[in-house]
């Protein structure tokens, strides 16, 4: 639970900004409308049950993280015993995972057109109170609705409740209308929600929040398959509303690596963290709404280590390895170069080398989501506390600097924006060590340092009584692969004991601005930002859809199977990127939809 938050737990559930774990959980039994929402609680209970499906099983709980294949060509599933599934593209509309994911989008949207339906049933509670709870249920069945639209295309436009059990045959929306009603539906909200000052956490939906996901609908809507391309414009309104606003404050976190360990540690950074999926709880008491995050999609770790268990559920590709850049720390906090010990102390280590070719690559553990982060004891074994984020403001930044390059090409405007994001990235540590002078007399290392209070350490190797070589030393806590240090100046280096005298070194420093990029073209500005995202965002659910929208889905699917099939021949997970063919740009309409709603259709390839 984020820790600031708990004490005002009672208080907050009848507040603007209750945080879904505080609330009850979903409810288990029919809500009838003749005798419920008359009062504020009931409300808040029936917020609660919309809320509830974002951290359900079929999608940010489990399944989007591991069963979904939404991490596409940086990342795959690891389980060879599992067969079928959306995973590796080998399955049919009769796949429970499928449905499950199906199935959830559409309880939550019945459970926000049951809301919205009563929110002004009892109108002595405050205005004020019943327009917010309707623009979040307005937002969330928007939220739905957008994800059904991603992946299935054009569905079913339901905005009532569901009152028949017979009455149930409706037919395709276009996905054209269904992104209109989306946009409908959230710039409603836009004008209801608290901003994200007054939520003060970024659990539940604020300005902020639908501003972001406003600027991210209207940039798919203007991609494949609608290609409404006046909606750039309108994603960059969007986008620079959250950019411009003062009272929220959102700037990027300048570490990277705290963005994680804050969700991990159940604190909250609403500057950068603007909407994140609620989890709390091991299953030591009242607060069940764990999820797996970290546990599927993290570094292993053994139940008995005090790290906590993780089953690692998940592995990087070659192609997500090798597009960080020389400079870019985001690798070595994304991508495991160690592996947890069985040990009484949490976080504890066994660094691990470079990988010696493609096939190593492929082999590797994400990372970025670690359990040692996790401040709620005892660890439970296969649930987590970490909140799934689903908008950081680094994400508003590049789908400005895209919404813009697609408006006007490479303005100075857009390309800051992108630079902003590279700069966090970038290392200002050490970046090489020369030996200058050898020395003479050395018998042992010598010690080496560093001036200023950069933090960096170092070793020398001695030969022939000469110091040859000064190593970086690897950075314990793998946050970093060397303990670089950060500069803001070349660190002079000095070289003492050992038995010897004379020798000599000098240093070179990374610096932030190393990371800016200028540009010469609309294409290869495009071109950058696609690989950004995949460096920014890997592992947090948004390359598959991202693929999708800019049309290259299949093409990066077919390259990958081949690459992989090279690197890793015979490998079972070369099957989930060579599996995939042109049917898979939609997912298919679940069979008992299929059976039960005679007006559906099923998606191409699906029949």
């Amino acid at each position: 639970m984020k820790i600031k938050h708990y004490i005002l737990a009672t208080l907050f559930l009848m507040s603007l900004g209750s945080c879904k774990k505080y609330l009850a959980t979903e409810p288990t039994d029919f809500l009838n409308p003749d005798n419920y929402y008359e009062t504020e609680a009931q409300l808040q209970f029936a917020r609660a049950g919309v809320y509830d499906h974002l951290g359900a099983g079929g999608l940010h709980g489990t399944y989007a993280s591991y069963l979904l294949a939404w991490t596409a060509d940086e990342g795959y599933m690891n389980r060879a015993t599992l067969t079928t599934g959306p995973w590796n593209y080998f399955y049919s509309s009769a796949d429970n995972y499928n449905a499950g994911l199906w199935n959830n989008l559409w309880s939550g949207i019945n459970k926000a057109n049951v809301l919205i339906k009563n929110v002004d049933k009892n109108t002595a509670i405050a205005q004020e109170k019943r327009d917010a709870i309707r623009g979040e249920s307005l937002f969330l069945r928007a939220y739905f609705y957008f994800t059904l639209v991603q992946y299935y295309g054009g569905v079913p436009l339901k905005l009532e409740p569901t009152t028949s059990v017979v009455d149930v045959d409706d037919a395709r929306a276009s996905a054209k209308d269904v992104y209109l009603q989306i946009i409908k539906d959230m710039e409603a909200a836009e004008k209801l929600v608290p901003s994200i000052k007054t939520l003060g956490f970024g659990g539940a939906i604020s300005k902020s929040a639908v501003r972001g996901l406003l600027a991210r609908v209207n940039l798919h809507m203007a991609g494949e398959p609608v290609k409404d391309k006046t909606r750039y414009a309108e994603a960059s309104k969007w986008a620079k509303m959250v950019i411009d606003d003062a009272e929220a404050g959102h700037s990027l976190n300048p570490s990277y690596p705290d963005i994680f360990m804050k969700l991990a540690g159940d604190k909250y950074d609403i500057k950068e963290s603007i909407w994140e999926v609620e989890f709390y709880g091991n299953l030591k008491d009242q607060y069940v709404e764990t999820g797996n995050i970290g546990w599927i999609n993290g570094p292993a770790s053994n139940v008995n280590s005090a790290t906590g268990r993780a089953d690692a559920y998940m592995n990087i590709t070659s192609e997500l390895y090798d597009k960080f850049e020389p400079g870019d720390n985001r690798k070595w906090f994304s991508i495991a170069h160690f592996t947890y010990t069985i040990s009484s102390t949490n976080g504890s280590k066994t660094l691990a080398l470079l990988p010696v070719n493609d096939h190593a690559k492929n082999l590797m553990k994400p990372a970025k989501w670690r359990r040692e982060y996790e401040t709620l004891l005892p660890k439970a074994p296969t649930r987590t506390p970490q909140n799934m984020v689903l908008l950081r403001y680094s994400d508003v930044l590049l789908m400005y600097a895209e919404a813009e390059n697609e408006l006007k090409g490479p303005t100075a405007d857009a390309v800051e924006a992108f630079n902003k994001v590279r700069r966090r990235a970038w290392s200002t540590g050490i970046k090489t060590i020369a030996v200058t002078n050898g020395g003479s007399g050395y018998t042992t290392a010598p010690t080496v340092t560093f001036s200023g209070n950069g933090g960096a350490t170092a070793k020398a190797t001695v030969s022939g009584g000469r110091v040859t070589e000064i190593i970086l030393d690897r950075d314990a806590m793998g946050i970093t692969f060397f303990n670089e240090g950060k500069y803001t100046a070349v660190p002079t280096i000095t070289i003492s004991g050992g038995g010897g005298s004379g020798a000599t070194a000098i240093a070179t420093i990374n610096k932030a601005t190393d990371g800016n990029l200028n540009p010469a073209s609309k294409e290869a500005f495009l071109a950058a930002i696609q690989d950004e995202r995949m460096r920014e965002f890997n592992f947090e659910n948004l390359r598959k859809a991202d693929l999708l929208r800019w049309g290259i889905f299949l093409k990066v699917h077919q390259d990958m199977g081949n690459k992989l099939q090279q690197q890793s021949p015979g490998q079972f997970f070369v099957k989930n990127y060579s599996n995939v063919s042109s049917r898979d740009l939609l997912m298919p309409i679940p069979i008992n939809e299929m059976s039960s709603n005679l007006k559906m259709t099923q998606n191409p390839g699906w029949e």
